[in-house]
């Protein structure tokens, strides 16, 4: 775990919706894994007083980049700063994405925001990994498609590619997918997507990692307010130590 004073080296406006924040911190680049957050300080104000955590969108030599949209005060803040703004950033923290020694089929399935990791992710895989991602939300313009490859798309308004939910998408497609026996599937989204995903892969068999959702205030497991509910026993896990990535046979969600 790192704290450094980084600075916004580039922003953009994916849509009236998402935000990309491009930061520079090299000692933070190279302990960064796919599927890990940053815990980042907004201000220096006594409200918002608690970080904010983002996944790491994507890595690029000493740049590191988040992807968010205006949710609150927090939020807002970081959209309007500023190139060259500094913020203090506690990271790479929590539990990332495994990759299998061969994989020949990636599944990545992200509602919303959940796109965020995915790019990251995507730059680890091995050449030859076939890829296919499912992109849902509630409408056209939460649709977040930054640097994923070979989507299909579903909106629960109808308003871009299929009626429907990205979950019951991944399902249509199944029979295709089940001609791969190196093939994995990787979720993130918000909670009730990540449960009706992981109700899909237990009943078929499919090996799937999701990137868990919580409110959460240290981001280290000092705290202990993130918890979740462990499969195997009547213990807890905490997402920011022992996630926010799990293997869905290991959780209750």
């Amino acid at each position: 775990m790192i704290q450094t004073i980084s600075p916004i080296v580039e922003k953009k406006v994916l849509s009236d919706e998402i935000h990309l924040l491009t930061f520079r911190s090299k000692e933070l680049v190279q302990n960064a894994q796919p599927g890990q957050f940053l815990n980042i300080r907004v201000s220096n104000a006594f409200y918002p007083y608690l970080r904010r955590p983002f996944s790491i969108c994507e890595v690029n030599n000493d740049t590191f980049s988040i992807l968010f949209s205006i949710f609150g005060m927090g939020t807002k803040t970081l959209a309007n700063a500023k190139v060259g703004d500094e913020f203090d950033i506690i990271g790479p923290l929590g539990k990332g994405f495994t990759i299998p020694p061969k994989l020949d089929y990636a599944v990545i399935v992200a509602g919303g925001l959940g796109a965020a990791p995915f790019p990251f992710l995507m730059s680890k895989f091995q050449d030859g990994t076939k890829i296919k991602s499912f992109i849902g939300a509630r409408t056209k313009e939460l649709i977040v498609t930054y640097k994923l490859n070979n989507a299909l798309i579903a909106t629960d308004d109808g308003s871009f590619g299929k009626k429907m939910t990205v979950v019951k998408l991944l399902e249509e497609e199944l029979n295709d997918l089940n001609n791969y026996s190196n093939l994995k599937i990787y979720g993130c989204g918000p909670t009730p997507m990540l449960k009706a995903l992981t109700q899909l892969c237990l009943s078929n068999n499919l090996d799937c990692e999701i990137s868990t959702e919580c409110a959460m205030a240290c981001g280290f497991g000092i705290c202990q307010g993130c918890p979740i509910e462990s499969s195997n026993s009547d213990e807890y896990y905490l997402v920011c130590k022992d996630g926010p990535v799990f293997n869905i046979k290991d959780i209750k969600i």
